[in-house]
């Protein structure tokens, strides 16, 4: 075993490269303009070619199937008849016709089953689904639903008609002028004759369908003005009895004096009352004032006595006048004034007796009088009651004439009504005019089949170019160090192109001579950033690991190995990956014993270094895997400073931090800690992961190299960077 002892000095000058020694930052705006565009259809062509070919390629067969599509319509106009009244009276009443009602009488269930039964529409597979072949998607569907539930039912099994009716809709298509009342019904046919033909016959059935349904109300109505009919006979007819009856039964009331006749009686009645009440008054009055009277010769001029009795009062008055003028002659005692007064006292008794006599034949005659006066209220109550039962039969009898005249009235409203509805059996229910009937169209209706290939080669490629902008935004992956920018504790160290396909079929050549510039400088590019980044001199111990699984660690390892050497360094290239180290297959040393012994103390420092002439490097392989037993740290230091010791640079090429504790440690131990992110293949979120696992590193900042640069692609990237390698790799 050689080891190669190159004199200690970090600091020998590199020699000059075309690629600046240190890559910085460069923030753009995210903008996104017409260049971007276009370059996002530069990276995302064969992305775009790919889908455009498979929406075109299935959209093909389903127009390589249309068939032509011929389209007939008619115009008409729907009328109320002209003769939709009987007489003057009725006009006005039937009710107004509706366009929209007319149009759904078009649209009918009923319409469609007799045009599609007159038309034949179920013997063509245009119309009738059970006639076409089940395609491969309706199997499919079949299948799959069968499988998903084996328990349940089959749905029952459709008419023919069912099915057929959807397919006659969607060919058929009924709608109104906005700006008039014509009404366009147009069919869509493969057949043109069928194209027109389907038109004219639903115009024909619908005025058919239409009289029967006016036929048909207006026989169900005239069923019901019959029963009214009858049922008001009945009616009326009872009130015709009725009243005959009535009149029969009072009879008696009826037939007596007429109202007249016993007015005038009841009216004479009351006279003669009055005038009984009058002469009975005038009686009671004359007998209180000669009852009352102290002088009935003064009484009695005061009432108009009978003449007897008149002529003793004036006797009476005028003896008493004589003695009045005896008294002024004579004395008192005198003879003819004796005389006077006896003859007066005489003429006084003869009046009293004849006053006496004549009350007594008024009292008589007051008696009388409330006899008769009695006999005549009697008789007027009497008549009251004849007039009052005779009016109330005459009311009553009015009464049931008016009724019967009513419901006769009614009855011949009825038979009125009954005549109407027979005479608008014989009109029409609506008139159309047909403006233009459906004529065979000359051509097929909508584009050819040309015109539907371009547009589905168009939608195609707008779907295509949506889902690569959609795949563009969702790409989170490092390209450039333009998207880690503001990402704490980290170094751009630069870029390292991706190699040619000689250079990997020859993993040797490495150690050697590179035979690719960009790739040589930009290693020794990476170099001069390590350098700057320790302040001027090459760190004496680097760890080189991945992001993720893979990263070609061991490839920038060699080569930053490979250019140390050729400038005069001292290498010890160390492969930390203790679970899956590769770089034995590049070195081939045959040793039995590696890293992995060191740490567990299985084996000495100087059993695991092998000496590589051909590249002029020290080696230590990684060993056996699987060994029991921990390893420790400190093996990993002593290595360190056993490599100082010699002037040697240590490299170490390790698994990713996420995956391996011991990268965690040499990352604690080395002076510069190399995190290599794969171009177009690491996510930033993976960086940001291995960044935080990495947080205990020596220097506190981790250098960051993109590996795998894709010159061309990333040239249509709009990052300050992406053309970076874009002249060499020309």
């Amino acid at each position: 075993m050689t080891i190669s002892t190159f004199p200690p000095d970090r600091h020998l000058p590199l020699s000059p490269m075309h690629h600046q020694p240190r890559f910085e930052i460069e923030t753009k705006a995210d903008d996104f303009d017409l260049g971007s565009g276009l370059r996002i259809l530069r990276r995302r062509i064969v992305m775009i070619l790919v889908l455009v070919i498979l929406f075109t390629t299935a959209a093909l067969a389903a127009i390589w199937d249309l068939k032509p599509s011929y389209r007939s319509e008619s115009r008409l106009i729907i009328h109320k008849p002209l003769a939709t009244t009987l007489s003057a009276e009725e006009a006005g009443r039937n009710e107004p016709l509706d366009l929209r009602s007319e149009m759904e009488r078009l649209l009918s269930r009923s319409v469609a089953e007799r045009v599609i039964r007159d038309l034949r529409l179920d013997e063509l597979v245009e119309f009738n689904p059970a006639l076409r072949k089940a395609s491969f998607v309706s199997q499919a569907r079949d299948m799959l639903r069968g499988l998903i539930d084996r328990r349940k039912n089959a749905p029952p099994e459709q008419d023919g008609l069912e099915r057929i009716i959807p397919e006659y809709y969607g060919a058929l298509r009924v709608w109104r002028d906005s700006l008039g009342d014509v009404i366009h019904i147009g069919f869509e046919a493969t057949d043109p004759e069928l194209a027109a033909a389907a038109p004219n016959q639903l115009i024909s059935v619908y005025l058919d369908e239409r009289n029967d349904g006016i036929r048909r109300r207006l026989d169900a109505a005239e069923v019901w003005a019959r029963q009214r009919i009858e049922e008001q006979q009945k009616i009326a007819e009872a009130a015709r009895v009725a009243a005959d009856t009535y009149r029969e039964m009072m009879g008696g009331a009826l037939s007596e004096e007429a109202p007249g006749e016993q007015l005038k009686s009841v009216a004479e009645l009351n006279e003669r009352q009055a005038t009984i009440a009058q002469n009975r008054a005038e009686i009671a009055g004359e007998i209180t004032v000669l009852e009352k009277a102290d002088e009935s010769s003064a009484a009695l001029s005061s009432i108009s006595a009978p003449g007897n009795i008149g002529a003793i009062a004036e006797d009476f008055r005028a003896q008493q006048r004589d003695l009045d003028r005896l008294l002024d002659t004579y004395e008192e005692n005198a003879q003819a004034v004796i005389d006077r007064r006896a003859s007066i006292a005489k003429s006084r008794a003869d009046l009293m007796l004849a006053v006496d006599r004549y009350l007594q034949s008024l009292r008589a005659r007051l008696i009388a009088l409330d006899r008769e006066y009695d006999a005549v209220r009697s008789d007027l109550m009497v008549a009251d009651e004849k007039r009052s039962r005779s009016l109330l039969a005459q009311a009553e009898l009015a009464r049931l004439e008016r009724a019967f005249d009513r419901e006769q009235t009614a009855l011949d409203k009825l038979e009125g009504q009954r005549r109407s509805l027979a005479g608008e059996a014989m009109l029409p229910g609506t008139e159309v005019e047909v403006l233009s009937p459906a004529a065979v169209p000359i051509g097929p209706q909508g584009r050819g089949r040309l015109f539907y290939l371009v547009s589905a080669f168009l939608a195609s490629t707008s779907i295509a170019i949506t889902a690569a902008f959609l795949v563009e935004m969702l790409d989170k992956r490092i390209r450039s160090f333009d998207q880690l920018a503001g990402t704490a504790r980290m170094i751009p160290a630069g870029y390292i192109p991706q190699l040619r396909r000689n250079g990997w079929r020859k993993p040797l050549k490495p150690f050697a001579k590179v035979p690719d510039d960009a790739f040589e400088g930009a290693i020794h590019s990476l170099l001069n950033s390590l350098k700057q980044a320790s302040g001027g001199s090459l760190p004496a111990s680097i760890v080189v690991t991945p992001v993720g699984d893979g990263g070609c660690k061991s490839l920038v390892a060699r080569s930053l190995a490979a250019e140390l050497v050729s400038n005069g360094c001292s290498v010890l290239l160390v492969d930390g990956n203790l679970r899956g180290g590769d770089l034995e297959t590049f070195f081939k040393s045959e040793l039995k014993q590696g890293l992995n012994e060191y740490l567990r103390g299985q084996a000495s420092i100087g059993d695991i270094i092998h000496h590589d002439s051909r590249s002029g490097m020290d080696f230590i392989p990684a060993g056996k895997t699987g060994l029991k037993g921990r390893a420790s740290s400190a093996g990993l230091a002593e290595i360190i400073a056993m490599a100082c010791t010699r002037g040697q640079i240590v490299i170490f090429t390790c698994a990713s931090a996420s995956r391996s504790t011991e990268t965690i440690k040499l990352s604690t131990l080395a002076e510069r800690t190399l995190l290599i992110v794969e171009w177009a293949t690491t996510s930033r979120r993976a960086v940001d992961l291995s960044l935080r696992h990495l947080r205990g590193s020596r220097n506190g900042e981790i250098m960051i190299a993109i590996n795998g640069v894709d010159a061309k692609r990333n040239a249509l990237y709009n990052f300050s960077d992406s053309e970076l390698f874009s002249g060499p790799t020309a």
